[in-house]
Order: C-alpha cells, then structure tokens, then sequence
C-alpha cells in the first residue's frame, strides 16, 4: 500500500493546536490500572501521555488542550503548564462529553484553525509533521490517520476511496480480516468543530465522523506505522516492550 508523497519535515508552529482526549472513565482497564486515568498508565516507566507529547515536541506544535473528565486534578497536577516545548491548558468536562463534546468544548480555546487530536490512549509511530502538511494540501475539512492491520476486529476498519475520501466505517467484528483503521489522530478544522452541538455528549467515531463522511468531509492518510492502543489489559502488557522496541527518544 502506497502512502501520499512525503513532505518537507518541518513543522506547522502557530498553525495548530494539539488536543489530547485524556477524560474517558478507562473501565476496561481497571483491572491493571486502579490508582490513575489511563493517559497516567506508567509504560516502561513513564506516563503514556508522554510518549504523545514527545511527539508534539518533534512536530513543533506548540501548545495543547488537555481534555479532562476522569481524575482530572491528578492529570492537571502531573503534567502542569508545560512539557518540554509544549504550553498546556485544560479544558475539564463537568459532566462526560465524550469524544465529540470534549473536542467541541475545548473549541472554546482554540486559538489556531486547525486542531490535531490525539487519542490519550493510543500511539501511532509515524512522523506527524508528514500528516499536518499532507492534510494541508488536501481539499478536506478534516483528515484521519490511517494504520494498516493484518487484525481489524478489535478496531473495525475505515474504506477509503482512490482519492484519498473516507468512504465508510465498518462496526468492529470478529472475521473482519486485514485493513485500515482509525489511528485516533485527527486534524480538524475549526469551522468544523463547530458544527458539533457544544455539551452533548456525542462520540466523533459513532457520531460524528459517519455523518461527515457521508457528505465528503473527511479524507484519510494511510500508513504502516506501528500502532497500539493500550485500551485493554492485554495489550496494556504489550505496550512495556512496544516502546522498548522503538528506541524513541524522550524529547522532553
């Protein structure tokens, strides 16, 4: 599977502004992790947030939203205003959001027009700086990173058309087989998330994201990078030596 043409490796500082999803409940992963949210899970002895952050850091973004729920003071108190390169704010939900209400309450500071948002509890290894100029070469409102998985029925799968349009979402199901599937890593354009009814709970992946695909919004960058979401228990266990195995550095 071919990917778009690789970009300049510079940055888009001033451009963007990071918004990380670290308020979900993490029920599935309770049972290993008991004592903090998810984004605070310890990986090979550091938060699992950080590893995201590293990333902003080698990007150039300059500043991002933390979106709280769960545990939020433990979150806001561990990371602070400011890893490495990286300014913090929060925007704390009052009440769950999900995916989508977060996203749309932390609109309200967004200074930039265009958001990246991450996932708190996922990782994909590829560079980001090559998806932020892709996306802004692209006609769409909004662009999803795509992973390539021999396994798709933990995730489902994302179609996608010859042009690079987000075609389709198939529901996560056993026999699925190889594919594509949501990175959890998106750029977003402002005036996009503001057509989300701001404090409604909605979900961008159920939601959201089906409905703007529908009327051509989305398109979607494919990629082979190495992937885990550390959602679950087991591959909780698996993300000690998946970063291990990467050899990133910490750019903090």
């Amino acid at each position: 599977m071919s990917s778009p043409s690789s970009p300049a490796t510079s940055g888009l500082p001033g451009q963007v502004t990071a918004v990380i999803l670290a308020g979900g409940l993490g029920t599935r992963l309770r049972p290993v992790v008991q004592d903090r949210p998810k984004v605070l899970a310890p990986v090979a002895g550091r938060p699992f947030i950080y590893y995201l952050l590293d990333q902003l850091i080698e990007a150039r973004v300059p500043r991002a939203i933390v979106c709280t729920g769960y545990q939020a003071q433990q979150v806001e108190q561990t990371l602070g205003p400011r890893y490495g390169t990286v300014q913090l704010q929060y925007s704390r939900e009052q009440q769950p959001l999900g995916t989508a209400g977060a996203v749309r309450l932390a609109a309200g500071q967004l200074a930039t027009p265009l958001a990246l948002v991450l996932n708190g509890d996922s990782f994909c290894g590829g560079t980001l700086t090559h998806f932020l100029h892709w996306h802004r070469r692209s006609r769409f409102l909004g662009s999803l990173l795509l992973v390539y998985q021999e396994q798709t029925d933990r995730f489902g799968r994302v179609a996608l058309g010859s042009d690079h349009t987000v075609l389709a979402f198939e529901e996560k199901r056993s026999g699925l087989g190889p594919g594509l599937i949501n990175a959890g890593v998106y750029l977003l354009e402002r005036e996009l998330l503001e057509r989300i009814p701001a404090q409604v709970p909605l979900s961008l992946e159920r939601d959201v994201f089906p409905r703007w695909a529908a009327q051509g919004l989305l398109g979607g960058y494919p990629t082979r990078a190495p992937f885990l979401d550390i959602g679950v228990p087991e591959a909780f266990h698996q993300a000690q030596d998946f970063f291990a195995s990467l050899d990133l550095p910490s750019l903090s």
